[in-house]
């Protein structure tokens, strides 16, 4: 729950800016849902105070875990301090050495592998698999090579905008890449972080499979 802020706030959401996105306010708004022109002048020379709406977004962006305690009053680091994974055979969620863009099709279908081991992760037990991501399409939040936590999404006829996820169309294309609202009815709009890719529209009667990505490592 949000209470006190420390005034240097406004700084530490630009030490965010500059550590999570490289300096570049554009993809900080885009990964964020928040405006530019807001982000500009709580870190820009105006030094706004950040609204409650504000701090919402930044601890609750889906890719990177910031330090609410941190960001609220500068005590702790930057990032929230996470649990080490374990590789286990007797519990946890299994993991698939396949890349979700490439080997994923026999992970879906009937006679499915056995997964090269189980991963035991505090906060990770509702996931449905991890695998391998693939491309940079989503870097730097997701990497190529980095192993991603996918949970199925049974209904997607209405997703939460923000999040990433990972998308199976009915000719076989998958990605993964941010939701966001597209301007035409019966579309989805997917967002990629790295801007040197398009953003795109994808008919939401097209999607047959989502997968939410609830988050990411290193290989290990």
């Amino acid at each position: 729950m949000i209470k006190t802020i420390n005034r240097d706030i406004n700084s530490r959401i630009k030490a965010i800016c500059d550590e999570v996105y490289d300096g570049n306010l554009s993809r900080m708004a885009k990964a964020t849902y928040i405006s530019r022109t807001t982000l500009i002048s709580i870190i820009g020379e105006q030094q706004s105070s950040p609204g409650y709406d504000v701090l919402r977004k930044i601890v609750e962006i889906p890719t990177v875990d910031i330090n609410e305690t941190w960001l609220l009053t500068g005590e702790g680091g930057m990032f929230v301090e996470k649990v080490l994974p374990e590789k286990s055979y007797t519990e946890g969620v299994p993991y698939y050495d396949v890349d979700f863009k490439l080997g994923f099709d026999e992970l879906i279908h009937p006679g499915a592998p056995n997964p090269e081991y189980l991963i035991r992760m505090p906060g990770y037990e509702k996931a449905t698999m991890w695998c391998n991501a693939s491309g940079d399409s989503m870097s730097p939040e997701i990497n190529n090579g980095d192993i991603i936590a996918l949970q199925r999404v049974e209904d997607f006829s209405f997703l939460p905008f923000g999040d990433v996820y990972g998308f199976i169309t009915t000719n076989g294309m998958r990605t993964i890449k941010r939701l966001g609202r597209s301007d035409r009815d019966g579309y989805y709009r997917l967002i990629p972080t790295n801007k040197e890719y398009d953003e795109q529209d994808i008919p939401v009667n097209k999607i047959a499979l989502v997968y939410r990505v609830m988050g990411t490592m290193k290989a290990f």
